[in-house]
């Protein structure tokens, strides 16, 4: 089973490219963050005509994620628990950010699709939002770890874990993205037993999931490595792949990020 998380930065504005590259490329699952659209307002018919079914938690010009398989989605649940003022069922916040459900292929997956707060500028709200945000989606990973089922985690972190995933450190280290006080909250949740399925296949630098529209940034690949699958052990034991898919970002018009990918294997 082949899983790809990509922040699209628009569903209707990126409408052709994830056409394009459904059909091309043919995850068993997409994991998608950004749709900047309602759900009403989604075009379902990029992913129907695919042969895709489709869950999502849209919001109006913000956020928004949504989970596309060949497979039935099943038990979805939409929201992350855990925030003050909760009462909206299903939802525990208005920023939709986080959507989950069972996909039963070739193996049975728990995937988890998510678009974390950047949390620019930092310090201040948005930062203090973050982290706290990073709190609940511990919280929920490890009531997710105590089912024992094979559980993925994809999306648009906006966290850049090691040095070694930014191009350029020195001119990050005060950006929310790579604060230590980020990278805490990160590694706080790989503790709990998560695996970042890249690096469990790359160790290396320079490879990157996002580069700035500026500047010619992906011509000169100085880019940041930000969209990550964690692992429960029950998916790392099955990891069979991971990647980055460079192509649609060098399309006409993409998004500024590129589809990361897994393999599982029974």
């Amino acid at each position: 089973m082949r899983i790809a998380t990509f922040n699209v930065n628009g569903i209707k504005a990126r409408a052709q490219i994830v056409a394009d590259w459904l059909r091309d490329s043919a995850p068993d699952i997409a994991l998608l963050q950004e749709l900047k659209s309602v759900d009403e307002a989604v075009p379902r018919e990029v992913f129907e005509d695919a042969g895709y079914n489709l869950q999502t938690h849209g919001q109006k010009g913000f956020n928004g994620v949504a989970i596309a398989a060949k497979h039935p989605i099943e038990d979805v649940r939409r929201g992350l628990p855990g925030a003050e003022g909760a009462g909206r069922e299903g939802a525990d916040d208005e920023e939709a950010r986080w959507i989950e459900a069972t996909v039963v292929g070739d193996v049975a997956v728990r995937v988890c699709a998510l678009y974390l707060p950047n949390g620019n500028p930092a310090p201040g709200p948005k930062y203090d939002y973050k982290l706290r945000w990073m709190e609940r989606m511990r919280l929920r990973a490890d009531e997710l770890l105590s089912t024992e089922e094979a559980v993925v985690m994809g999306g648009d972190y906006n966290v850049i874990p090691q040095r070694i995933d930014v191009a350029r450190p020195e001119v990050m280290e005060d950006d929310a993205l790579f604060r230590p006080e980020t990278r805490e909250a990160f590694r706080r949740i790989e503790n709990m037993g998560y695996f970042d399925a890249f690096r469990l296949r790359e160790p290396g630098p320079g490879h990157y999931s996002y580069w700035d529209y500026q500047r010619g940034a992906f011509d000169r690949n100085e880019g940041l490595r930000i969209d990550h699958h964690l692992l429960s052990p029950q998916a790392a034991d099955l990891l069979a792949g991971a990647w980055i898919e460079t192509a649609p970002r060098a399309k006409a018009k993409p998004s500024d990020h590129t589809p990361v990918w897994i393999e599982l294997g029974a």
